[in-house]
C-alpha cells in the first residue's frame, strides 16, 4: 500500500498535468477558431476558382492543357498531410494507416506509389516503415502561408508536366466539426472541372450571355490551372489545421475530465490513509497511557 507521502506526490502530479491539459485546451480552442476564419476567407475564392475553370473547360478541348489530360497511372505522388506536434488523439495514426493502406494495395490502379510528406508526424512514421519518399516539406505548418504552399504546388505541378508522376493525391483530415474528422483521399492532379448546384444556378441565371476573354481563353486557363492547384492545396492545409486544432481540443478537454476523475480517487485514498495514520497514532497514546497505569 502507498504511503502517505506517495500518495500526496502523485496527487500533486497529477493536479499539475491538469493545469497544463486545461491551458492546452484553451489554446486550441482560440487556434480553432482562427483556423476556421482562415477557411471561411479561402472559401469564395476557391469556388470562383473552380467556377471559372468549368466554365472554360466546357468550351476548350481539355486536351490543350497538361494538368487536364488523364494518363494512365503508371507512376503516381501522395501528399501526407500531417501534424507538426502530437496531444491531438487519434489525428494523426488514421492518416497514417489510411495512406499506408492506400499505398500497400493501390486501390486507385497504380503501379508505383511514392510519397511527398508535410508534418512531422507523417515523416517519422513512414521513415521507420521505409516506404519511397519523394519530399519532405517541414517547417511549414506552424504558420502557413499562401507562398509557402504555392512553392510546393508548383514543385508538384511542374513534376507533373513532366512526366514524373501521371496522378498526384491528397490525403488529409477533413474538418467537419470541433469533435469531428474525416480522413480523405482527394485527386488533386490532373485537374477533373467539378459542377454544383449552386454553379448549375449561376448558369441557367447567366444563360445566353456571351462572355469576352483577353488575351484568349486558352491563355486564361493555362494561367489559371495552376492557381487552381495551390489554392486547392492551401485549403486542404488550412482544413487539416482546422481538424487538428479540434482534435487537440477534444483530446485536451478527456484529458482535463480524466484528471479530474483521478484527483477524486487519489484524495479519497489519501483521506483515507491520513486517517488510518492518525487513529493509529491514537492508539498507541491510548494503549501507553494504559501500560502507564
Amino acid at each position: 500500500m502507498p504511503t502517505l507521502k506517495q500518495v500526496r506526490r502523485r496527487l500533486t502530479s497529477v493536479k499539475n498535468t491538469q493545469k497544463i491539459t486545461r491551458a492546452m485546451k484553451l489554446v486550441a480552442a482560440a487556434k480553432l477558431r482562427r483556423a476556421q476564419d482562415n477557411m471561411l476567407r479561402a472559401l469564395p475564392y476557391a469556388n470562383r476558382i473552380r467556377q471559372v475553370i468549368w466554365d472554360m473547360s466546357e468550351h476548350t478541348s481539355r486536351d490543350l492543357h497538361p494538368l487536364l489530360q488523364v494518363r494512365e497511372e503508371k507512376k503516381a505522388l501522395m501528399l501526407v498531410i500531417t501534424s507538426d506536434r502530437g496531444m491531438c488523439g487519434a489525428f494523426n495514426s488514421n492518416i497514417n494507416r489510411r495512406a499506408e493502406r492506400y499505398v500497400r494495395t493501390l486501390e486507385g490502379g497504380q503501379q508505383e506509389m511514392e510519397l511527398a510528406l508535410l508534418g512531422r508526424k507523417g515523416r517519422d512514421y513512414f521513415r521507420r516503415r521505409k516506404f519511397p519518399v519523394f519530399k519532405e516539406y517541414m517547417e511549414v505548418l506552424s504558420a502557413p502561408t499562401f507562398e509557402h504552399i504555392a512553392e510546393i504546388g508548383a514543385e508538384i505541378t511542374a513534376r507533373f508536366i513532366d512526366g514524373g508522376h501521371d496522378a498526384v493525391y491528397v490525403v488529409y483530415n477533413e474538418f467537419k466539426s470541433a469533435i469531428s474528422q474525416q480522413v480523405v483521399v482527394e485527386r488533386l492532379l490532373p485537374i477533373i472541372p467539378e459542377h454544383s448546384e449552386a454553379d448549375r444556378d449561376e448558369e441557367e441565371r447567366l444563360a445566353g450571355i456571351e462572355f469576352a476573354y483577353e488575351p484568349s481563353r486558352d491563355a486564361i486557363l493555362s494561367s489559371v490551372l495552376p492557381l487552381y492547384v495551390n489554392v486547392r492545396l492551401y485549403f486542404a492545409v488550412l482544413e487539416s489545421l482546422a481538424a487538428e486544432m479540434g482534435a487537440r481540443m477534444t483530446a485536451m478537454e478527456s484529458a482535463t475530465k480524466n484528471a479530474g476523475e483521478l484527483i477524486g480517487r487519489l484524495t479519497l485514498q489519501y483521506n483515507k490513509a491520513r486517517q488510518a495514520a492518525i487513529t493509529k497514532e491514537m492508539l498507541e497514546i491510548v494503549s501507553g497511557a494504559e501500560a502507564l497505569r
